[in-house]
């Protein structure tokens, strides 16, 4: 018996030692270099490393399919970048829905979490664009799963929590990416995200422009806009001599007269993406528009809307979105009442008009209601934040009973550059907390009381760029 006895004490030592020594090489972190790590995963390229103080930064391309759901069928180079800081941290996984940046720069959740970040470009945003380009391929589902192709070879290194985030359209795409993989993302902060879901009704964003900011710089808007319109002969001379001197051509929107009241329709919308309501009392807004100069009203309305963007040149660029816009997003269309019949040729011109013509466009009405549908009944650790002053922000996405530690906030007089700094006290402090909180890194002080709650990394003004990034022409 005592034997018997002996014999299991000696196993379970035994089995204990083997467990512990197990746990301790579990424990030991990968000395290898992080770019060599990066480098390892199947498919990822190193286009350069730019340095930056506290983090590696990389720009890499990953190679994608350029159809998820039959990936023999081709391949394409897709540009992601990597802001490393210790793969102990956790990671925020951004898109702006365009192309991405190849300077160093960290969004606000990562600022929050103090954690790394990986940032994709949109595919068919050149030059991420498959060769051939089938632009069927360009949809949301196809762009979550470029998403999620990233995020299963990554995590395999980044181990920690993740949250996606993005802006405008790339706070559309962190959307869809939940949507479609909601196992991915312990998080998601959606920021100024248009939520379309009914394309031909838009009466949302007339009632919005009835009532932005002050009666006062509403009319002076207005009357810039209207006075552009009354002048056409003469500032559309002045257009063609600007689009003569720049080399601008108007193939794919179909005239020079087309591209100017696009560029004049833009102007009020524009100023409210852009500006805040302090700005309709500067110089580049004038007083009286009647009593302006030719001059005055061209500066006014280039400074904020810029005669280059429905020009071919200006248009290129944002093929993919327009595609998008005109396949499945949708696009807003509003009613000019301060301005005649007789002065509005083409009003708010379709997305189609903004795509070459041998690029095939039909539009799919149940996009956006199913993303809507599934938000609503299923969002779960998602924040919406959007500006109150900003167009985009009156079709919003809404959050039903189903919905489950999921919020949607509104900062007070901002723009399309919405943050959560700039949410009233307590609900700043409650996102923050609870992006720490989806990140896995939240105090304990903070997990007691969300009062507490603050970025865990300092402002870096360089890094930390909060500038809402400016697109011109109406786009979100």
């Amino acid at each position: 018996m005592r034997k018997a006895l002996r014999w299991v004490l000696s196993l379970v030592v035994l089995i204990g030692t083997l467990s512990t020594a197990g746990a301790a090489t579990a424990a030991q972190p990968d000395t290898t270099d992080i770019k060599d790590r990066l480098l390892a995963i199947p498919g990822v390229s190193l286009i350069e490393e730019k340095p930056y103080p506290g983090y590696r930064f990389f720009v890499l391309n990953f190679t994608q399919p350029v159809d998820h759901r039959h990936p023999a069928k081709g391949t394409f180079q897709q540009r992601i970048t990597v802001l490393h800081k210790d793969t102990s941290r956790p990671t925020v996984f951004y898109t702006g829905g365009y192309n991405v940046s190849t300077t160093p720069s960290r969004r606000e959740p990562t600022q929050i979490v103090d954690g790394n970040q990986v940032s994709m470009e949109y595919r068919f945003f050149t030059p991420s664009r498959p060769a051939p380009a089938d632009w069927t391929k360009l949809d949301i589902w196809q762009a979550a799963s470029d998403q999620h192709r990233i995020f299963k070879a990554f995590k395999k290194i980044y181990d920690k929590k993740w949250v996606s985030t993005g802006g405008s359209k790339g706070g559309m795409t962190a959307t869809y990416y939940e949507r479609f993989y909601p196992k991915d993302m312990d998080g998601v902060v959606a920021y100024v995200a248009p939520n379309d879901v009914v394309n031909k009704e838009d009466s949302a964003y007339d009632r919005f422009f009835a009532k932005v900011g002050t009666k006062e710089c509403r009319d002076r808007l207005n009357a810039v806009q209207r006075e552009a319109l009354v002048r056409r002969e003469p500032l559309e001379k002045k257009y063609a001599q600007f689009a003569a001197a720049e080399n601008l051509t108007f193939h794919t929107i179909g005239s020079l007269d087309k591209a100017y009241e696009a560029v004049v329709l833009d102007y009020v919308w524009g100023f409210w993406q852009y500006s805040l309501l302090a700005d309709c009392d500067g110089d580049t807004i004038p007083k009286d528009a009647k009593a302006a100069t030719d001059d005055e009203i061209w500066n006014s309305i280039d400074a904020i809307s810029g005669f280059s963007a429905y020009a071919d040149q200006g248009l290129e660029t944002y093929t993919p979105y327009y595609y998008q816009a005109g396949t499945q997003l949708g696009a807003p269309t509003i009613k000019f009442p301060h301005i005649e019949k007789k002065y509005i040729r083409y009003g708010y011109q379709p997305p189609r008009n903004f795509v070459p013509r041998d690029i095939k466009m039909k539009f799919q009405p149940h996009a956006m209601r199913d993303v809507d549908t599934w938000v609503r009944n299923n969002a779960r650790h998602m924040l919406f934040v959007y500006g109150e002053n900003d167009p985009w922000g009156a079709e919003p996405f809404h959050l039903g009973k189903k919905a489950r530690d999921s919020y949607v906030f509104t900062a007070p007089g901002a723009n399309h550059g919405a943050r959560v700094e700039g949410l009233v006290a307590s609900q700043k402090a409650l996102a923050t907390a609870r992006i720490l909180k989806w990140a896995g890194v939240a105090p304990a002080a903070v997990q007691q009381d969300a009062s507490k709650a603050k970025p865990l990394a300092k402002f870096d003004s360089k890094l930390d760029k909060r500038d809402v990034e400016r697109e011109m022409t109406l786009r979100p």
